[in-house]
């Protein structure tokens, strides 16, 4: 049995005051006390000291034009298309905060494509 390719794929959002707020709150709330992030989120720091927030699958919802994070709120998308390919799983959001700014990426495994061999003549 073969596993699926993981992907990650960056998209454009619209970044908020209210949603940079909620991300600076989190951020706030990870460095006092870990333990009181919200299930279905992780927080860490990359390598050069920038937040880094995981949000599971269980815990967003993507709709036409949005991405929904529970506890933290919507996440305009400027992508137009489909954001996950149909039957990927295994999805994941990730926010990371750079120099340019806020990068949103979405990471899932694609569905495997089985191709059946025909019948002998």
């Amino acid at each position: 049995m073969s596993k699926g390719e993981v992907r990650e794929t960056v998209l454009s959002i619209g970044m908020t005051d209210e949603l940079r707020a909620a991300l600076e709150a989190l951020h706030e709330t990870w460095r006092a006390d870990p333990h009181k992030v919200p299930r279905g989120l992780s927080c860490s720091e990359s390598s050069d000291g920038a937040f880094v927030l995981v949000a599971a699958e269980s815990v967003f919802t993507t709709l036409p034009g949005a991405c929904v994070v529970k506890g933290l709120g919507a996440i305009a998308l400027f992508e137009t298309g489909e954001v996950f390919p149909e039957g990927a799983h295994s999805k994941s959001l990730i926010l990371r905060d750079t120099p340019e700014g806020w990068r949103f990426s979405v990471k899932f495994v694609a569905p495997v494509e089985r191709s059946r061999k025909a019948p002998r003549p």
